[in-house]
């Protein structure tokens, strides 16, 4: 989509502090990283990503018509076109996209939601509360992005920011007052999210991953730490921060320290909202809310202590929305969570089947925590680990999956290019560290079906790992591949 209201090559290389050589009114209609977007009057931004140089495909953005280049490198002695040069191409592609789609982000209340573990759920509900309030929303996640009821399938968690200022300034002429998006820490260190103006910042939690990225959890944190210390280009009006996490609670001493406003949630610790008469089945759960404008018993379609938590953030968020609490616990009872995430398969059964996205040892924790909550038999484990990315966490995970479980059955997840039983052997490391029965099924198919032809009355069989993913990655390829699915194929087979 091209915005209607143009800017100048003078004010996009004014915004992003470039040197512009060329024609300073030269009309900026879109800006793109990706040279196979480009089309007429497009700025081509010249990205260094980790495999190709945006440098290498200036002339095929060119012949496609863009009106100019911006790149760290010195425009070439024989190029004829305008020419932005800048010390930094992504923060410069975040800050263009900004200005040419004239600041989306300042006509919304723009709710950005980072941490390892619950982002999804979080955004899903936060979106399910201001729907029930009667607001127009729009929604970036992992699994889709959302304006009023026209859906798009994710391609990554956080996109890049000229697809992020694009979305949402499509959301504003749509009419939407709220926008939320999960902000991932390798977007916040690429720049993606630098232009935004972020009203409201929810911290989730920190533990364990992507350190083949950060390589160490200081660095993890730091990445973090950019949607909250004003390095995006504003300071959030309010940040609210799970007080249970210990990151969460030196984020909210540093927050507070620089005068900073933080709003706090919590189950265990002192908080402004929490709540009391926890009651969990594998239908869903019935709490009291508990917060600063009074309490509210809820219902909740959702399973597990670790989505209280989710809930929480989000009832904290829509109060700073503006939203009644009677409006609240009206979405918190509509939302059924994202698709995926301690996800059951229906069937008649008298056994349970839950697909779950938890690929680090602590979110597969928290998945077994509340399967043994709520099983009246065995849990059965079915998980991998995804190849060609972070290795020091294959054990700790294959460590869960033993604490908690009665019966594990090691698989592949998406081993990309890496040898599948080598990975499978890093996570047996795990597993033989604490002694439960497992099996190792390198085929992810014949695992599943293997486990659920195990399930017995009242068992749990928990498929951990890719959630809402319907494809697995074997080499380079992509194929078709769906845990729900394949669960229902499998309870087929058992006449069920």
């Amino acid at each position: 989509m091209s915005n209607e209201k143009s800017v100048t090559l003078g004010e996009v290389a004014r915004a992003i502090g470039g040197e512009l050589a060329g024609d300073e009114g030269a009309a900026v209609m879109d800006v793109t990283h990706d040279s196979r977007q480009v089309r007429a009057g497009h700025l081509f931004v010249a990205v260094s990503g980790l495999e190709k140089d945006g440098n290498l495909f200036i002339i095929q953005a060119l012949e496609s018509g863009a009106v100019g280049v911006i790149s760290e490198q010195e425009r070439p002695a024989d190029f004829g076109g305008a020419w932005i040069r800048v010390t930094d191409a992504r923060r410069a592609l975040a800050l263009a996209a900004a200005e040419v789609h004239q600041h989306p982000s300042h006509d919304l209340q723009l709710v950005g939601i980072t941490g390892t573990n619950g982002k999804t759920t979080t955004a899903y509900l936060i979106a399910a509360l201001a729907e029930a309030a009667g607001e127009a929303g729009a929604m970036l996640t992992t699994v889709e992005s959302q304006i009023g009821t026209e859906r798009q399938k994710a391609e990554r968690t956080t996109p890049e920011a000229s697809d992020t200022q694009r979305f949402l300034r499509r959301a504003v002429e749509a009419g939407c007052k709220v926008a939320v998006m999960e902000c991932s820490s390798q977007a916040l260190h690429l720049h993606r999210c630098d232009g935004l103006r972020v009203n409201i910042a929810v911290f989730t939690n920190l533990t364990r991953d992507h350190l083949d990225y950060h390589r160490t959890m200081e660095n993890y944190f730091a990445a973090k730490l950019c949607l909250f210390d004003g390095r995006l280009g504003t300071e959030p009006h309010v940040s609210i921060i799970n007080l249970d996490d210990a990151y969460g609670v030196k984020l909210a001493s540093e927050l507070k320290a620089k005068g900073q406003r933080v709003v706090s949630y919590a189950l265990e610790n002192d908080a402004d909202v929490t709540v009391r008469e926890i009651e969990i089945t594998l239908e869903g759960m019935r709490f009291e809310l508990v917060t600063p404008v009074g309490n509210r018993t809820a219902l909740s379609p959702l399973v597990g202590r670790p989505h209280i938590y989710n809930i929480l953030s989000a009832v904290a968020c829509g109060l700073e929305l503006g939203l009644e609490l009677e409006a609240i616990a009206r979405g918190i009872e509509i939302c059924a969570g994202a698709p995926g995430r301690f996800e059951r398969v229906p069937h008649a059964g008298d056994f349970a089947v839950v697909v779950d996205y938890a690929h680090t040892d602590d979110a597969l924790l928290n998945v077994l925590r509340t399967a043994r909550e709520v099983a009246r038999g065995r849990i059965i484990t079915v998980f991998g680990c995804g190849g060609d990315r972070d290795r020091t966490k294959r054990a700790p995970m294959g460590e869960a999956a033993a604490s908690l479980s009665d019966l594990v059955i090691l698989t592949s997840d998406n081993p990309r290019t890496e040898d599948p039983l080598k990975i499978l052997s890093d996570a047996e490391a795990g597993l033989l560290s604490v002694g439960k029965p497992y099996h190792k099924i390198a085929d992810r198919r014949e695992a599943i079906h293997h486990a659920i032809r195990q399930a017995r009355t009242g068992d749990v069989v928990i498929i951990a790992g890719k959630g809402h993913e319907d494809y697995q990655i074997i080499g380079r390829e992509v194929f078709h591949f769906d845990d729900r699915e394949v669960a229902r194929e499998a309870l087929q087979g058992r006449g069920q």
